[in-house]
């Protein structure tokens, strides 16, 4: 049996890959604000779009494509501009239930030429994404006059089996020094993306944004029964005396909408460098089940934030802090990004400076997330996603580094972001098993909790002996979680019956108070003698 077991010792090293971060972009002057987007139908086909300063063209979007999940890419065409001397910017993307992919971007004049011009427009790609048809119009510049309303627009597309498969919606607000008052603005196509109907303002009476958040973002998404869900921002004193957080609400596709607060604002975020998106996501596999991510500083120093409803808004939990460092320890994050996975698995990631040399914005960070399974009851402890801890470069102080983005997909992180350790700023990508994630990484406590686990290996059951144990998870080698049991009854034993496990190698995560220890186990053949 001890042959059998370093065997699978050496296979499992040999399968779990050490993806190594890729410079996607090479651009020599600047490449910023990287989309994702992985097809349904073929989770190996992947579409990267980003802004790319050209000369001669100012910023234009650029894109990606690799068919072997990540190992190889192809470069599609970039798109051009509508007119010449416009510049683009706000790339977003989207597939369909097909395997069409369609992006979303600004291409104006910018806000440096006057009279302005320009839209938002989509576009279709037939082909995976290395060609792209002629681009719709979605809203124009000048559709409500004097309000600028392109900026940020997000792209989100019905992929539920109703009535609104297909539909696609757009989000956008009021550019900068736009007149006020300030609205979200909803724009949907129910024909496939070939034409887009009437804007309408996202917000409404007693739901207002009002006349302070010059920008009053929507962040969508829509579940997998077919609800679109939107968030913003919002301070009219008539409806609440404090800021707030709303979340609106369609099942017929934005004929009608219902409207929650998601939470008041007690505290927010002044800093005027940090980069203070946030971002809702629906989980696939449970309807109802909408989480919305953002920034807040109740600690004095910049965390990422978690609530979650299981009722499609109508209620939300409390804050969940979701970077595990140590709390008040004047280190600031940012740059978040989330996503479920289609089995209700969930990955949060965000710009992370634990590791930094002092507080400030203006230091070293690097990309940093953390994982919770469907059925598990806490999120891991936190792990870095990118390879090194990267040199501050002053341009990451202008737009264009607003967001990363990842994509959770079969238990397996794609991320893309832009950072600047080549001296100049790139798009970077990587692709790694959330095995390689959680269960590599050092979670070890620093007092080595006393965990006896056995027998092991075993045929059908083993034991957990310790103190103080929390909970217990059993992952298999992908990543996946199995089985969760979280130790009510404080007994300082627990069993697990694993017989309906396949002979193999598995991991055990156990919290204790003192910290997390992983283990290795090993279920051997029933029949072996």
């Amino acid at each position: 049996m001890k042959s059998c077991f370093f065997f699978v010792l050496l296979s499992f090293s040999f399968l779990i890959s050490n993806g190594q971060d890729q410079n996607i972009s090479n651009g020599n002057i600047f490449d910023g604000e990287p989309y994702i987007a992985i097809n349904p139908t073929n989770s190996q086909h992947l579409v990267i779009a980003w802004m790319s300063f050209v000369p001669f063209s100012r910023i234009v979007i650029k894109t990606k494509v690799s068919f072997n999940g990540g190992q190889t890419w192809l470069s599609g065409e970039n798109l051009p501009h509508l007119t010449i001397g416009y510049t683009s910017a706000d790339v977003s993307l989207a597939f369909d239930n097909n395997g069409d992919v369609f992006i979303s971007y600004i291409d104006f004049t910018g806000f440096d030429v006057n009279p302005f011009a320009g839209g938002v427009y989509v576009s279709k790609s037939n082909d995976g994404g290395l060609t792209w048809n002629i681009p719709v119009e979605v809203i124009s510049i000048d559709s409500d006059p004097g309000k600028m309303p392109i900026d940020r627009p997000w792209i989100s597309i019905d992929r539920s089996s109703g009535s609104g498969q297909g539909n696609i919606f757009i989000t956008t607000m009021n550019a900068k020094n736009a007149i006020s008052g300030f609205n979200p603005y909803f724009i949907r196509s129910i024909d496939g993306g070939n034409s887009f109907e009437q804007w309408r303002y996202l917000d409404t009476t007693g739901w207002l944004a009002g006349f302070f958040i010059p920008q009053p973002m929507p962040t969508s998404t829509v579940s997998s029964d077919g609800i679109f869900y939107a968030v913003y921002p919002s301070l009219v004193f008539a409806q609440n005396p404090l800021a707030q957080f709303i979340v609106a609400s369609t099942e017929n596709a934005g004929n009608s909408f219902n409207y929650q607060s998601v939470f008041s604002a007690t505290t927010n975020v002044t800093d005027s460098l940090a980069k203070k998106g946030y971002l809702l996501r629906a989980d696939p596999s449970l309807p109802g089940h909408i989480a919305f991510f953002y920034l807040d500083v109740p600690f004095g120093d910049i965390d990422v934030f978690m609530r979650e409803s299981f009722d499609g808004g109508n209620s939300w939990s409390v804050a969940i802090r979701v970077n595990d460092d140590p709390i008040a320890n004047n280190r600031m994050q940012d740059l978040l990004w989330a996503d479920f996975d289609t089995d209700g698995d969930l990955v949060v990631s965000w710009r992370d400076r634990r590791n930094a040399p002092d507080s400030t914005y203006e230091t070293a960070s690097a990309i940093w997330g953390t994982f919770r399974s469907h059925d598990g009851p806490a999120f891991s402890q936190n792990f870095r996603i990118s390879d090194f801890l990267v040199p501050y470069d002053s341009i990451l102080g202008f737009s264009g580094n607003d967001f990363m983005c990842i994509q959770l997909i079969n238990d397996t992180l794609n991320a893309v972001w832009g950072d600047a350790r080549t001296g100049k700023l790139n798009i970077w990508y990587k692709r790694k098993s959330i095995a390689d994630l959680v269960v590599s990484v050092d979670e070890l406590s620093p007092e080595q909790p006393l965990i006896n686990v056995f027998p092991n290996p075993f045929n059908s059951k083993i034991n957990i002996k310790g103190n103080k144990i929390e909970w217990v998870t059993v992952f298999d080698q992908n990543g996946k979680s199995l089985l969760s049991k979280v130790n009510s009854s404080n007994n300082t034993i627990l069993d697990f019956d694993l017989s309906h496990l396949s002979p193999g190698v598995y991991f055990l995560k156990i919290k204790t108070k003192k910290g997390i220890v992983k283990k290795l186990i090993v279920k051997e053949n029933s029949g072996f003698k």
